[in-house]
């Protein structure tokens, strides 16, 4: 806490395993501070294992600033954040994520030299975590239907900031038929343009669909929403979707959804600082290696068929046997088989 700036946050270090701790700086008007305390601990243990399972020799960390971004976000405060970064001492490498953009990461940068997705470098994640998510899409199509053939498909997209109106965009260029909800009017407005048809919050989950496309905050998988999904897969870029992993991850199988598990599909963001780190960025190494990740979910379907695990249970387990056998000499490309 700074009362000078205003500045209320948390940085929160899961795991140091495979390497610094890597996730953004999400600012939220979080009610209370244990509503910020209980989402950043989630979400630094998904960022965990995300990198593992993309093979990455990351950790994996987060941080939140409580505050509404859009009034109480300034230079001053964000330069004040990048402080406490940099007396972690390179434990903890922040970006950006909701709330946060590119710009926001070059002021933080001014006073810590722990960041990543700089303009000029890997700069705004969204694109490569939006493809990645579509990718996965198709491949959680391609497990319920037969079929990852996307042009005609209902989807609805909860969320459309930065990824989720590049996820529109993209499953559009492929005909399909989009639905879009969002809090915020004029990112719903921006998804409208890009062709999605804008729907009610209560619509959201109760939608006779294909997909459901959760790209905002997570825990919306959950006893309240679940019943009500009128899906055949749920697939989006949010962290943390299931609120409990195991009862949600069940109660999703029970209803025949096939679920793919958020930290493997979201990982493009991920996946693209991973090339920055590596020096001389190359952005199409980096959608190259993003490409891999369908190669990723198709593996958890494999476990879980192969060990009669739910899809959650078989994305950790990849995660974890890379974390068990530690990083490698030089960070791995993403393959069709990341553990072997």
């Amino acid at each position: 806490m700074d009362p000078a700036t205003g500045l209320r946050a948390i940085i929160a270090v899961h795991d140091t395993r495979l390497g610094p701790a890597l996730g953004g700086v999400r600012m939220w008007n979080y009610a209370t501070e244990e509503e910020a305390q209980f989402d950043v601990l989630r979400l630094a243990r998904g960022m965990t294992y995300k990198a593992a399972a993309a093979g990455l020799n990351l950790g994996g960390g987060k941080a939140v600033i409580m505050g509404d971004s859009r009034r109480v976000k300034s230079d001053a405060l964000l330069r004040r954040f990048g402080q406490f970064v940099e007396l972690l001492g390179g434990r903890y490498i922040t970006a950006e994520d909701v709330g946060i953009g590119t710009r926001d990461i070059g002021i933080i940068a001014e006073t810590t030299s722990h960041v990543a997705g700089l303009a000029g470098l890997s700069g705004d994640p969204s694109p490569f975590t939006a493809y990645g998510t579509y990718l996965s899409i198709k491949a959680g199509l391609k497990k319920a239907t037969g079929s990852d053939e996307l042009s005609g498909r209902k989807v609805m997209v909860q969320g459309t900031g930065h990824v989720g109106l590049a996820l529109v965009k993209l499953l559009r260029k492929d005909g399909a038929v989009v639905f879009a909800h969002d809090v915020r009017e004029d990112s719903l407005r921006d998804a409208v343009v890009a062709g999605a048809r804008m729907v009610e919050a209560n619509e959201a989950y109760t939608l006779p669909v294909d997909v459901y496309a959760p790209c905002a905050l997570g825990a919306t998988l959950n006893p309240e929403t679940v019943p009500r999904l009128r899906c055949k897969v749920v697939a989006g870029a949010a962290n943390n979707q299931l609120l409990n992993e195991d009862r949600d991850g069940q109660a999703l199988h029970d209803r025949g959804i096939v679920y793919v598990p958020d930290f493997v599909a979201n990982a493009g963001g991920i996946i693209n600082i991973s090339v920055e780190r590596e020096g001389g960025y190359d952005r199409n190494r980096a959608m190259k290696l993003t490409e891999k990740i369908r190669d990723n979910v198709e593996r958890v379907f494999e476990i879980a068929d192969a060990e009669q695990l739910l899809p959650q249970q078989a994305a950790m387990r990849l995660a974890e046997i890379r974390l068990n056998r530690g990083p490698r000499s030089l960070a791995m490309p993403i393959s069709g088989n990341p553990v072997a």
